[in-house]
Parts: structure tokens; sequence; C-alpha cells
């Protein structure tokens, strides 16, 4: 095997290239090298040039790097012409293709190698937000104020979108244990949070205006047989628990969830007061998981810790069983934030076209409890309906200092009575589906949305 010098220019190659070899001695990989400067830190073997150049220059045997024929003059044979070919077709697509096609590489040669994959999804339409009544301020993460932009600064509709990109990387050892990580970068239109400071609580950044692009912190884990081990931006047990979001894309009713108040741990105002992968950098705690699967059982448990002026301690475990066309599930969560500890269960069916659900939480003293149903109409949309009711919270409490969600109470969030949704989604193939949803809250906020969403 021929090989250029040390120091050769890689502007061609972009970024990544393939490497075969080293002094001639073949090392039986390959791998990806990363390129700082655009120089060869290294040698480099004839599968570079031949994932390098055009089908064209591949019909006429050559297989030269950087015009300099001298190295490249010979057909060299690291690997197959047809699996080169068949992966990597252009030098646009070069980093693209190497990080799909890393793995089947590996494998042609003989040895093992990280799994490397990239996928994500987005959506975009338009979207309606009332409010609540004029007069009741929200506390928590979602405004509960009327919207009226002459008084909180917030429009009635608005245009919804976002965009997720998802790297998963894998590697297995020679015991069999998988090792691996994940980490995303989010991008979207999210500005609910207003210029009102009324509706931005402690810890939320006073903005109005899209997130670009913001990296997440990684999960890591380790998974044997039907054990999983995780660290990091951690998925969370109370998140994970099946049974307490809906069968949509959004997990809630149309294309953004609608702040989500079809979960029954989201109450009095106060959201996502749990563990779960934040996709979008704001994470603000590191927490450790243990997962367990085998047959129809499973179970959760998940610890996180976050240090400074708003630190806590959380831990949560979630047990479920799967049986016949039923789902059981039930969770806790124990907080040193005051409020914040939790309880619930679901109960879920799945019979064909139809499918119905349950799900229940007390939330430190504030229950609520959510019932749904899905319904299959042909081969391609499916329609879903839920409603939802949220007691009010104790005079004990609100003494305490615990928000006020009681009906007919000055400076109530409103957040007591009953909440309904519908949303129907329509599969229009290649990964794409229309998404539309309606949802009226027990504090009068109207929400509708309509929009497109896919994956890739």
């Amino acid at each position: 095997m021929v090989y250029p010098r040390r120091g050769l220019s890689a502007r061609c190659i972009y970024t990544v290239y393939l490497y075969w070899g080293k002094g001639g001695e073949t090392l039986g990989s390959i791998i990806v090298w990363l390129l700082n400067d655009g120089i060869v830190r290294e040698h480099c073997g004839g599968t570079v040039a031949k994932v390098h150049h055009t089908a064209q220059h591949r019909r006429q045997g050559k297989w030269r790097c950087c015009n300099d024929e001298k190295f490249y003059a010979n057909k060299l044979h690291a690997l197959p012409d047809e699996l080169v070919w068949d992966l990597f077709q252009t030098e646009e697509n070069l980093m693209k293709k190497i990080l799909f096609a890393t793995t089947a590489l590996v494998a042609t040669a003989g040895v093992a190698a990280a799994d490397i994959t990239v996928g994500g999804n987005a959506r975009f339409g338009i979207g309606y937000d009332s409010g609540g009544a004029p007069g009741f301020v929200g506390t928590g993460g979602y405004p509960s104020n009327g919207n009226d932009r002459a008084i909180n600064g917030r429009s009635k509709t608005s245009l919804i979108s976002r965009f997720r990109l998802q790297f998963d990387a894998t590697s297995e050892t020679d015991g069999g244990v998988t090792i691996g990580g994940r980490v995303r970068a989010e991008a979207d239109n999210e500005a609910w949070r207003g210029k009102n400071p009324n509706v931005n609580p402690a810890g939320f950044p006073n903005v109005n205006a899209a997130q670009v692009m913001l990296w997440s912190a990684p999960r890591l884990f380790a998974t044997y047989g039907g054990f999983t081990l995780g660290a990091g931006n951690i998925n969370g047990a109370l998140e994970s628990t099946p049974g307490f979001y809906l069968a949509t894309r959004s997990g809630g009713t149309g294309l953004d969830g609608m702040q989500y108040a079809v979960n029954p741990f989201n109450v009095n105002n106060n959201y996502f007061n749990w563990d779960y992968y934040d996709s979008d950098g704001n994470v603000s705690s590191n927490g450790v998981e243990a997962i367990y699967n085998i047959g129809g059982f499973g179970t959760h448990l998940s610890y996180s810790k976050a240090d400074g002026p708003n630190g806590r301690d959380l831990l949560a475990m979630n047990a479920s069983y799967k049986f016949s066309n039923f789902t059981v599930a039930a969770t806790f969560q124990q907080s040193d934030i005051a409020w914040t500890d939790k309880a619930g269960f679901s109960v879920q069916g799945d019979f064909g076209d139809f499918g119905a659900r349950l799900a229940y939480a007390d939330n430190d003293g504030i229950d609520k409890i959510v019932i749904a149903g899905d319904y299959k109409i042909g081969a391609a949309t499916t329609l879903i309906g839920w409603v939802g009711r949220e007691d009010g919270v104790s005079a004990a409490d609100v003494a305490l200092g615990r928000n006020d969600n009681r009906d007919g109470v000055a400076g109530s969030n409103a957040q007591e009575g009953t909440s309904y949704g519908i949303h129907l989604a329509h599969d229009l193939g290649g990964g794409v589906s229309f998404e539309t949803g309606y949802q009226r809250n027990s504090n009068s906020n109207k929400q509708f949305q309509a929009g497109v969403a896919f994956s890739f």
C-alpha cells in the first residue's frame, strides 16, 4: 500500500478522512480522524482517495488525492469499491455519510467500533393562545394572564417552529456491555416567557426571543442485558412513567404539547418540577439512573442533585407491568423543595383501533386526574380526546407560602377545575404528519394549533 507524505494538504478531504495503517503496517481497523487545520497529521491510505473522488474518476481507475498522482498511482483495495461508493458518493455528503456508515465500514474490516447515528425531528405551524382570565397572574413557568400585546407584550397568535438534531453514539466492549451517549442541538421560536416580569419566575430568563441552536448536556449510559445505568442529563423516573403523556408526537395536545396540561403532575401553575432530559441547554442538575426491564416488567430509579442558591436533591422511582392489552404503572418522587413530593399511577389499554388511559397524581396535597381516549379513523388518521380535573390547594399551604390555584380567590392563578382537549393527527407518509389540536385550561385559557411535524 502506498501512503502520502506527512503534512500533505488535506483541504479536499474537508475535516474527516479514513485511515488504514501507519508506516506501512496495517492496523486492521478504520479510524475517523478530525483535522484542525487541513493538514494530514498521519499517513492515509487508498480509502481516502476512493471516498474522495467522483464516480467518473472511479470508472477511470484514478485514485489520486490532492493532485499528487505520485502517491495514488495505483488502485488500492483497503475496502471493496462497491461498498465505498455506495456509502460515500459525493464530497459534499462526506461528513454526514461517515457518521452514518462508520459501523458498516468497520464491520467490513472485521473489527469492533463505535456506532454513530444522526437523526431528529422538526415542526412548524400556527397557534392561538388567549391566555387565562385577565387579572389572574401566573407564578410558574407559563403565563396564565390574558394575552394582550398592549398589556403584557404577548400576542394571541404566533408562529410555531422547532428543529431538533440528535446525535447518538454506542460502542460494545468485549464483554458485551454497550457504552453510549446522547446530545441534542435544538432551535425554536418559543418566546412565551415574554416581557412581563409577572410571568417570569426565578430561574427563567426574561427574554422574548427564539432559542438559537442550544446544545443539551450529555446523557451517558452503560447497558447489559435488560439493565441500563445512566448518568448526566438523565431521563428521570417520574418523566419516564408510562401513561402520563398522550400518544401524540408532542406527548400533549397540538404541535408543542400546549404546556402539557394533560400531565397530572403539572398543577398550580408549576410545571416540570422533576427530572427529565433537557434538550436546550437549561439543565441545572446532574443525575444518575438505573433502569431494568425483563419480560413485561420494568422499573426505573433516578437521583439528581443541583447546587447553588436553588440547589436540591431529588429521588424518584417507577414500576410498570405490561400484560395482554394493558399497561399499569406507579411512580413517586421525594424532594427537599417544598410541595414537590409526588406520587401517581396510570392504567392504559390498547384494543386495536381504540385506546384508553387513566392517570392520577397526588402533588403534595393537590390531586389531579386525567382520562384520555384515542381512536384510529382509517389507516392514517387518529383522533385523541382527554379531560382532566385539578383540585384546589389547602388554605393552610397558601398561608405557608404555596401558590394559590383556587377559583374565586383574588390573586389566584385559577388552575383549579376542569381542563380538556382534542387532537387530530393525519399521517402524510415519509415521516411527515399533519397535527392540530384545541385545548381549554381550567383557568379559561383557550389554545389552538395546526401545522406539520416530521422526523428524519
